[in-house]
């Protein structure tokens, strides 16, 4: 139950409070500065102290000027990319999620070390899971300036808001909020309350200062964010980050008050810590010196602002039992068994007796409809043991009547493509370099004759 509040006066000039409006402030001497203010309980004092609060009232939403998106630029140009594509926006709170050891610790100090070359003496990185010394040998191995930042191995919530207040640096990284607590939360650190209470005075605090929040969360086996997903509407960008194999990671935005959740960031892991991927245009393709197998094809789609091939590839076997299944992680099993079943109505060619599977070269996951020609011609490659042409990409979306639909920007994938060496691309609609096919018939005798 909410406390109740108590009202007091609050001089505009100098902060001077007391009970009782007066025309002039005892403190500093201005007139008719004092304004009605709210004490309420409930407002945290470590970020205001006293608990002071002024009363809010409503305003002409015209009178009002508008906000400028400022960004500052985290140094790393795939991150930033993600965040919005300028960098992060001033005021705003980031919750960066991966499984531990996947790099999100490294991803950050290396954000700081770039940072804080931009803007000296303006970064804080507290670590509630390593030392100092632990944090200092990973930037000596790494090769980084370190020079600016202030380091803090403290899990004590009180602690890091008076390092805040006393600092007041532009760029904040907890790692990770699951190791923070406060006395006022209870003293067991990771439960949802710490969780809830530590993000959100953080959050309150970047709210009211000139800078920019980034705490990392570790997932769950499932693959959420642990906590329940209870962070994720305190914050104004979620971002996971994600592996397909022991060097490539993929950044991807879930939620972005600020921009695209469309944008994907492509890093290496290597010795000296995570390197941007700027081109990733072919990454996803397999290069072969021979014919190219039954069951793959290639799609371009789009991820952002960027097209990548990617490779599909698929691969069908006689059910072993009654039930069919299909086993497909990196594309939605739904979308794979939908398509399955419209080839089979529209081409006569059997799927249910078949169990599916279905990969994506490279491990990225594929959410986009025009992905449906491309895994369309992979299954049917793969039922009658006939490959498509090396050199073909297939671009367009799958109706269940079996037409084959237009997608954006047709355009620019056919170029990608082209720049690429393919030489034939497939799709729905007229464009230089692209062969027409309007439905999933017209598609079979295209690629397979």
């Amino acid at each position: 139950m909410a406390k109740k509040k108590t009202i007091t006066y609050k001089c505009s000039q100098c902060g001077y409070t007391q009970p009782k409006w007066l025309g002039r402030c005892p403190e500093c001497g201005a007139w008719n500065s004092l304004e009605e203010c709210v004490v309420d309980p409930n407002i945290s004092s470590l970020v205001n102290p006293g608990n002071i609060a002024q009363k809010v009232k409503p305003v002409p939403l015209d009178s009002i000027e508008s906000m400028a998106d400022d960004r500052w630029s985290t140094g790393i140009g795939e991150f930033d990319r993600v965040l919005g594509g300028k960098g992060a926006t001033i005021r705003s709170a980031v919750l960066l999620g991966g499984e531990p050891g996947i790099g999100k610790s490294t991803l950050l100090l290396q954000t700081a070390s770039k940072f804080a070359m931009q803007h000296p003496d303006s970064v804080l990185y507290v670590s509630g899971e390593e030392s100092a010394g632990q944090i200092k040998a990973r930037s000596d191995r790494l090769g980084l300036d370190v020079k600016g930042i202030q380091i803090m191995s403290a899990m004590r919530l009180e602690d890091v808001m008076e390092a805040l207040n006393e600092l007041s640096p532009k760029l904040v990284i907890i790692d990770s909020i699951q190791t923070c607590y406060s006395v006022e939360g209870g003293i067991i650190p990771g439960t949802v309350s710490q969780l809830k209470y530590c993000c959100n005075e953080l959050t309150c605090w970047v709210k009211e200062h000139d800078s920019v929040l980034i705490m990392t969360c570790h997932v769950t086996k499932d693959g959420a964010i642990a906590g329940p997903k209870a962070l994720e509407h305190l914050v104004d960008t979620v971002i996971s980050f994600e592996r397909n194999n022991d060097e490539l990671r993929f950044l991807r935005a879930h939620k972005n008050r600020f921009g695209s959740v469309d944008e994907l960031g492509i890093f290496e892991m290597t010795e000296k810590g995570l390197v941007a991927v700027e081109d990733p245009s072919a990454m996803f393709i397999t290069r072969r010196d021979g014919e190219m197998p039954a069951g793959v094809a290639v799609a371009a789609v789009f991820e952002g602002t960027r097209v990548f091939l990617v490779e599909i590839q698929a691969l069908t076997v006689p059910a072993k039992s009654s039930v069919t299944r299909v086993f497909s992680d990196k594309i939605d099993s739904a979308r794979v068994s939908r398509v399955a079943a419209v080839l089979e109505k529209r081409t006569g060619l059997r799927f249910s007796d078949q169990d599916i599977y279905i990969n994506v070269a490279g491990g990225v996951r594929l959410t986009e409809s025009a992905i449906d020609t491309a895994l369309a011609a992979s299954l049917y490659s793969a039922r009658t043991n006939v490959a498509v042409s090396a050199k073909t990409v297939l671009i367009g979306e799958l109706s269940l009547a079996g037409e084959i639909r237009p997608v954006g920007r047709i355009k620019a994938r056919a170029k990608t493509a082209a720049s690429l060496g393919y030489d034939c691309v497939v799709a729905p609609e007229k464009e230089e370099g692209v062969k027409v096919v309007k439905d999933i018939k017209n598609l079979v005798k295209e690629i397979f004759g």
